[in-house]
């Protein structure tokens, strides 16, 4: 094999570089043959987990932003509850307060009522007495002043006159 030998420069050219050659043909052949399918699919499916971990992780995260979404739908609702409650209440409150003033004031207008009713009756008795004790002066004064004693009907006609002259307030006949 020496007609393969020569040189080129920096290489040596000789039947070592044909045998180099097909060996790294066959191993070549070989490795694309039996290792290089392997690889491909090692790599594949290590693509496909790694595919399958992200679209998990897709759906997580999709699905951690729906219950937030949730979560927070469901604490506006309590928010808006509880500001429907306390609305409530202030109305609750307002209208037992119109309800206690209202009553307050009843209670004041009947107990005026009563009480001016009451003066009233004290008044009227009052007039009853005065008129009973200008009755009573009568007799005696007309007694003294006649001298004598008066029948019922002459008594009862003097203390009526007297009663009107003391009623009409100006003492006159």
């Amino acid at each position: 094999m020496l007609f393969l030998a020569g040189i080129a420069g920096v290489i040596d050219i000789n039947g070592s570089v044909i045998v180099e050659l097909l060996t790294f043909l066959v191993m070549f052949g070989l490795l694309a043959r039996y290792v290089y399918p392997e690889i491909v699919k090692q790599a594949e499916a290590r693509q496909r987990a790694v595919a399958e971990q992200l679209a998990a992780a897709e759906k997580a995260h999709t699905e951690a932003e729906a219950q937030l979404k949730e979560a927070q739908a469901k604490l506006e609702d309590a928010r808006k509850t509880a500001q429907g409650v306390i609305d409530a209440a202030g109305k609750s409150a307002e209208q037992l307060r119109q309800e206690m003033r209202q009553k307050a004031e009843e209670d004041v207008k009947r107990i005026a009522e009563s009480s001016r009713k009451e003066i009233e009756a004290e008044r009227d008795r009052a007039i009853q007495s005065v008129r009973g004790e200008v009755a009573n002066l009568v007799v005696i004064a007309t007694e003294k002043v006649i001298g004598e004693t008066l029948d019922a009907s002459k008594h009862k006609q003097l203390i009526d006159k007297a009663i009107a002259e003391v009623a009409s307030g100006d003492g006159s006949r």
